[in-house]
């Protein structure tokens, strides 16, 4: 007897081939009926025998498109009704939009094939894609995700690709993008002065001449510009920081393949698989030990490369006729958001580039790349864009609707929508008014996405940051949520950690209840909020924000704090690179309490180090200290720790490391760097591991941008670990500011959640 089934999926099964999958699976099964997409997702009547539909419904997991994930699935069978053959039924655009967009995805093999094939008819199209690869997220206007609701839809396709388009049988059906070099987008050279100076490939291959000859190209990609030049050329990468305001912050790289990685790389299997994935993130990587051939001013005494493939049809066309690896930088200036718009490009990049390669394909939003290093084994997002973004971080319980507003660094804003909170892509520091603007017009772009109405929205508690002012200029209930309780949330929702738990938010900075600035914290996490549990000692920051660049003024707050005034004759010879003027005026600030704010910061203590230790007295970009504390520890192998101290005072623990500041001070004069670097970090692992044992709680959390460490972070964990807790670390939402807005959101939730229970 025949039957009729019913089903219903939610999941990333849009613009991944799914529909032309279901059709395809029915025609084999040779059952009736039709398959839907709108934009609440995948809807599919079928009919024939119980078995064969039963065996319908296990493959259509089991075998779905591998680029796709389901979310729900729900089946029912009901009363048959007599179809008379399996079709796919144009989409609707009606109903809650809960469908997912996918984010854009690298190009994939077949049409990589295609493009390098000269018997071909995409041969060397720079825009060739199919279902299974290509734009999404950075075309889409709104759902469902057609090629009407899209940046293409000013591209009518010709017969040979309208065929291809509207075959359920061909891997380019319904591939909203499909285009060739007949009906498609195409790209032209330009000269700074946004005259045309050549088309198509001789577009491309006079790009390369140039970056050969030195030159720098502004490169229009999927989600944005790029910034390129040759990478072995340390005249054109110096130029091109000089000229970008961007004098020492490592600059990504580009290589043409995976074996040229290799060369110069350390690369295991897990960085391997993500510098091939459909997410094709910059990998962060070890440079070997041996001579490369590129400019030493790529990452200057960074031992770590940021390194990406070709993800594009374009990049590897340009990539293929280079051969070598070239810098590829986001197309910006200093603290603005990447360029997406031709006519802006040349503007805001004419005092960078000399040319630029652009193309006709419109970018609706922005989408830099997404950045990943490899913590334990696993993959943690530094930076969460192309690849990755809008995905959805999924709760176990439906979520009133919110948005949340992130950070004033490493913006990211996030909405909810049933059990689904879709974080934006990285905005960035909210610094200059075009940032500023990017902002908003990422919280309009994601709400209207997914039509939210917003119950309340949530910011950060510190009310000069641009987003909290944001918040509060809205007619809206507005929930502030303090920073580090942020960090901890984030990271429990991704992990999907619930219950007590103790949280190690440690971090640079941000206002504190208490309304000084905290960074090392220790809270205990349970259903009702957060209890500040522990922190470390605080310290003085003469100058406020400009100790954070000028790093030696926070080793002069560290030891003002241990020993007073006294400390600047004790250690004198600690500040003989520093202007007597400009030391006498800090000296001031601390005796007279001006413009010196206390801190608990870890990130911080980390920069006052690396300032004894002289390492460097300044930071010319947010954790540059820290980081090259980091990598000084090189292949150093040791256990030892500093003394420190655990003290109590009303009902808090504060962690006393003035032990562990003069132990280095000491060992300073007759220990190497290295040493006292792993000697440091190994100290910071044994802190959290004496809170861990104090606090009784099993579940440890560990969120803030020191966790971006991998020193620090893999100690700890083990640690922790080796004597029975539970860890629990950041891996798809960054652990810096990128993944406050997350915890935002999942705090105001839990609060009008609560308000709720109490009115029922």
């Amino acid at each position: 007897m025949k039957e009729r089934v019913k089903i219903s999926i939610q999941g990333a099964v849009q613009g991944v081939g799914f529909r032309p999958f279901v059709f395809n699976l029915a025609s084999e099964l040779q059952l009736n009926g039709w398959v839907l997409n709108s934009s609440e997702g995948v809807f599919i009547e079928a009919e024939g025998e119980k078995d064969i539909l039963e065996k319908f419904i296990f493959r259509l997991d089991k075998d779905k498109p591998a680029i796709s994930f389901i979310q729900s699935f729900e089946s029912s069978f009901v009363d048959f009704k007599g179809y008379t053959d399996f079709n796919i039924i144009h989409s609707e655009n009606n109903g809650t939009k809960t469908a997912l967009i996918l984010p854009d995805i690298a190009i994939c093999d077949k049409c990589l094939d295609e493009i390098f094939n000269s018997t071909d008819r995409r041969y060397l199209y720079p825009f060739t894609n199919c279902t299974n690869c290509g734009p999404r997220f950075s075309i889409i206007e709104q759902l469902p995700y057609d090629r009407c609701n899209t940046a293409m839809k000013v591209f009518e396709m010709c017969d040979e690709c309208r065929e291809e388009y509207e075959n359920p049988k061909d891997r380019r059906f319904h591939a909203q993008p499909n285009a060739c070099s007949k009906c498609g987008p195409h790209v032209e050279l330009w000269n700074n002065d946004g005259i045309i100076l050549s088309l198509h490939q001789e577009a491309i291959e006079e790009t390369v001449k140039a970056i050969k000859a030195g030159k720098i190209a502004a490169v229009k990609g999927i989600g944005g510009f790029h910034l390129i030049c040759d990478a072995g050329n340390d005249d054109a990468v110096k130029e091109l920081r000089k000229r970008k305001q961007r004098e020492e912050k490592p600059l990504a790289l580009m290589y043409p393949n995976i074996e040229r990685v290799i060369e110069d790389c350390e690369v295991s299997e897990l960085e391997k698989r993500l510098l091939l994935s459909p997410e094709s993130p910059i990998v962060l990587l070890k440079k070997k030990d041996k001579h490369t051939t590129l400019a030493d001013s790529i990452a200057p005494g960074n031992p770590y490369l940021g390194i990406m493939l070709p993800y594009t049809p374009l990049h590897h066309i340009l990539l293929k006729e280079f051969n070598l690896p070239v810098v590829a930088t986001s197309g910006n200036l200093s603290d603005e958001p990447i360029c997406i718009d031709n006519n802006e490009a040349l503007e805001r990049l004419k005092c960078i580039a000399d040319i630029f390669l652009v193309h006709n394909r419109p970018i609706k939003r922005h989408v830099d790349d997404s950045i990943v290093r490899v913590i334990m084994d696993r993959e943690m997002l530094v930076r969460r864009a192309r690849g990755y973004a809008p995905l959805p971080v999924r709760m176990n319980e439906s979520m009133p609707k919110l948005i949340a507003v992130g950070a004033h660094l490493k913006n990211t804003i996030a909405v909810s929508s049933d059990k689904n909170v879709f974080i934006s892509q990285h905005i960035g520091d909210l610094e200059t008014p075009e940032a500023y603007t990017a902002f908003e017009n990422v919280i309009d772009d994601l709400s209207n996405m997914y039509e939210i109405k917003p119950e309340a929205i949530a910011c950060d508690i510190h009310p000069d940051y641009l987003s909290s002012k944001y918040a509060n200029s809205r007619d809206i209930k507005v929930i502030p949520v303090q920073h580090h309780y942020a960090h901890i949330i984030s990271c429990m929702a991704e992990n999907e950690v619930e219950g007590n738990a103790l949280g190690v938010s440690w971090d640079g900075t941000g206002l504190g209840t208490d309304g000084t600035i905290w960074g090392g914290e220790f809270l205990k996490i349970n259903e009702d909020g957060f209890k500040r549990f522990a922190h470390l000692a605080t310290f003085k920051l003469p100058g406020g924000d400009k100790a954070i660049k000028e790093i030696w003024r926070i080793k002069a707050g560290v030891l003002y704090e241990m020993f007073g005034e006294e400390c600047f004759d004790k250690y004198a010879y600690l500040f003989k690179n520093i202007k007597e003027n400009e030391l006498n005026v800090v000296k001031k600030m601390l005796m007279n309490d001006i413009n010196s704010p206390y801190t608990s910061s870890a990130g911080r203590l980390f920069d006052a180090v690396a300032s004894l230790t002289g390492i460097s007295d300044k930071a010319n970009f947010e954790g540059q200290a820290a980081m090259n504390l980091e990598f000084d520890i090189g292949n150093t192998k040791t256990d030892d720790v500093y003394q420190q101290m655990v003290m109590e005072c009303n009902n808090m623990l504060t962690i006393d490391w003035t032990f562990m500041i003069e132990e280095i001070i000491n060992d300073i004069k007759e220990k190497d760097i290295p040493y006292i670097s792993a000697k440091f970090h190994n100290t910071l692992a044994e802190i959290i591991f004496s809170i861990a044992q104090l606090s009784n709680e099993e579940k440890i959390v560990l969120s803030g941008g020191c966790f971006q460490n991998k020193y620090l972070t893999e100690k700890t964990i083990n640690l922790l670990k080796n004597n029975g807790f539970k860890v629990y670390w950041h891996q798809r939402v960054p652990p810096n500011d990128g993944g406050i807005s997350l915890g935002q959101l999942t705090a105001a939730a839990k609060q009008i959640n609560k308000e709720k229970e109490k009115c029922a």
